[in-house]
């Protein structure tokens, strides 16, 4: 039975982690090592880590020093994270539209986990939900992807096979929305899912930002925090407060 929103289903299942295992933790880590060396964030400093996933950014964090509670809609994400729990890493369920319950001294939200809803009423709800979560100098960190590089660089078919499953892959941009269709045959049946994130270029950021009352204080084009560059940078990084 599909789920109303597209995250809520493909997030919960076991195929999207079996689609994305190769990720690269150590560009995941370089990032984390670099803005919390430019945020400057005191060893005791209290982090948010929204949405964690299985926990990758927040574990490490955490060896890093600091305390980190991360959150995720997703239950089987969160459940599998909760193994590495300890007295300054915690995990819990959160649907990251709603308000925090705490005060953070930086709420991260990473690897482009903004811009999935069809109104733009439950994006702002994003971002005012890590608004009201951030201490009086606390700052957000959103990592998304750099949308007008992507479209440049679009692969429209792809192939991937992985564990033994053929994931069939189909990109296109739509009505501003980036759309991802996967489809793939598993454990005896037919599986198909469609990722949707906004086409959000720095300037409509900036508009989502005002409308929640944040200022962007500074932009980044990548992981090393280069300066951002619209047509060659493959991420935008936006530090608000």
């Amino acid at each position: 039975m599909k789920t109303k929103d597209w995250f809520t289903s493909w997030f919960d299942t076991q195929y999207y982690h079996i689609l994305y295992k190769h990720r690269d933790d150590n560009d995941a880590q370089l990032f984390m090592q670099n803005i919390t060396n430019y945020l400057e964030l005191p060893k005791n400093a209290h982090i948010a880590d929204l949405p964690c996933g299985k926990g990758r950014h927040s574990i490490y964090l955490n060896s890093l020093g600091y305390r980190v509670t991360g959150g995720d809609l997703s239950k089987n994400s969160i459940e599998h994270a909760k193994q590495f729990e300890n007295e300054t890493l915690h995990f819990e369920v959160w649907d990251m539209r709603k308000s925090l319950e705490n005060k953070y001294d930086a709420v991260f939200n990473l690897f482009t986990s903004f811009g999935y809803f069809e109104d733009d009423a439950e994006d702002l709800k994003v971002l005012k939900g890590m608004k009201s979560g951030l201490k009086e100098s606390g700052v957000i960190v959103l990592d998304f992807l750099n949308v007008q590089k992507t479209k440049n660089n679009l692969v429209e078919r792809e192939t991937k096979e992985i564990d033994g499953i053929i994931f069939n892959i189909q990109r296109k941009i739509k009505d501003g929305f980036i759309l991802k269709h996967i489809s793939f045959f598993a454990d005896g049946e037919q599986h198909s899912y469609t990722e949707k994130v906004k086409f959000l270029d720095l300037k409509k950021m900036q508009e989502y930002f005002n409308s929640a009352g944040l200022s962007i204080i500074n932009t980044f084009g990548d992981y090393n925090l280069d300066e951002f560059n619209e047509e060659n940078s493959s991420r935008l990084i936006l530090i608000a407060k």
